[in-house]
């Protein structure tokens, strides 16, 4: 396993239930600001039995993802957040996260390193 991969499992791991944060931020957590897209090449390769929250990371806009991630993102990922509390400003797959209180701030404890 890669540096950069284990930082991000570390990183999506600690993001607490009702909380969201975004593929950038974390690439940037993990000591890699550019690498959004490692991000989600890391997390749509997850299996797919995984117990990872990989439904917690959202874009930039706070929108939901929009390709496939283990379990068929979009409704997946609605439906785990919603039961977590976490409200979207819309319904159907363009939801966005209606709540800016829903973004995570992590403790520095929570990071790798």
């Amino acid at each position: 396993m890669t540096p950069f991969r284990a930082a991000v499992l570390h990183i999506v791991s600690r993001i607490p239930p009702g909380k969201v944060t975004s593929y950038g931020a974390v690439a940037a957590m993990a000591g890699q600001p550019r690498a959004a897209r490692g991000v989600g090449w890391i997390l749509n390769n997850l299996p797919p039995d995984t117990d990872m929250p990989w439904w917690r990371v959202v874009n930039a806009a706070g929108a939901l993802s929009t390709y496939k991630l283990p379990g068929s993102a979009g409704p997946v990922q609605r439906a785990r957040l919603e039961a977590e509390g976490v409200t979207l400003d819309s319904p159907g797959p363009q939801g966005k996260i209606a709540d800016d209180r829903l973004w995570w701030d992590p403790d520095p404890e929570d990071l790798p390193g």
